[in-house]
């Protein structure tokens, strides 16, 4: 059985057709990247280095990864990839794959770094994904993930908030792709932008913000905000896991020496290939 769920990948293709990152500001996309990107240890990578994005998407973090790298293999099960090649056609050093996390043809420990940011937790089986992803690297070899936290960080009434919405995505991402991208614009106006800017000005006149809802957003564009809507209300399958059992998952996939960031988003963790 692939460890893919269709209609999961299939709202994904429709996600990044309506939202290819292509009216994303540089400025916000590398204030992105540096937040995902802050644990990943850059000086073990070279221009010699080869390396493998697994569910590249529309190739957002790959644009700014592949510059620094001697190929980079950008792997997508959903019709996102044509995005991503015509996002990345400038770079000569992309590689294109259509395929899921256990059909990479990528051969087992031949990379030199690999990175999969928010997607492992969309697929039926995280843990097997993981052990497929760390399958592909050299001993020693760095492994970037990016999972949906459980909020362990958090207080009870964050995790309430949490839930409600849970089941609101729960009906949105069962209707028609256009419903559910309708419905996900509305949630950004009504909810993504008034929380957003009210953290932002609450910020401003210095009250902590750090456990109000969306506070993550307040400084990022509204662009930002109906993407992460639809992503975050449009997808079918979605788990979350704490940071301890992401610790198991890495550990058990034969990853050591795992480094998790201690900013937003939650959670973001590298590890290295083990030699065993």
């Amino acid at each position: 059985m692939k460890n893919i769920d269709k209609n999961t990948v299939d709202g994904f293709g429709d996600e990044w057709s309506r939202f290819d990152q292509s009216f994303l500001d540089e400025e916000e996309q590398q204030l992105l990247f540096n937040e995902y990107f802050s644990v990943f240890p850059w000086k073990q990578i070279s221009t010699e280095s080869v390396g493998f994005d697994l569910g590249c998407g529309t190739g957002r973090w790959a644009k700014l990864v592949a510059p620094k790298v001697k190929k980079l293999i950008c792997i997508d099960p959903s019709s996102a990839l044509e995005i991503a090649k015509s996002n990345l056609s400038k770079f000569d050093n992309c590689e294109f794959e259509k395929a899921t996390v256990d059909e990479m043809s990528i051969k087992d420990n031949s990379m030199d770094f690999g990175y999969s940011l928010g997607v492992l937790h969309h697929v039926p089986n995280t843990a097997l994904g993981i052990k497929q992803c760390v399958q592909k690297l050299k001993s020693g070899a760095p492994l970037l993930l990016y999972l949906y936290y459980r909020f362990d960080n958090r207080p009870w009434w964050f995790k309430l908030i949490w839930y409600i919405t849970d089941l609101l995505r729960k009906i949105v991402s069962k209707m028609p792709y256009q419903l559910r991208y309708i419905s996900s614009q509305i949630i950004a106006i009504l909810i993504y932008l008034p929380l957003a800017r009210t953290a932002f000005f609450l910020e401003k006149l210095n009250f902590n913000v750090n456990n109000f809802p969306l506070t993550s957003y307040r400084n990022l564009s509204f662009y930002t905000m109906r993407t992460d809507a639809l992503d975050r209300f449009g997808t079918r399958l979605e788990q979350r896991f704490t940071r301890e059992e992401i610790k198991y998952m890495m550990q058990n996939a034969g990853l050591e020496n795992i480094k998790f960031s201690n900013s937003k988003p939650f959670h973001v963790a590298v590890g290295y290939k083990n030699s065993k």
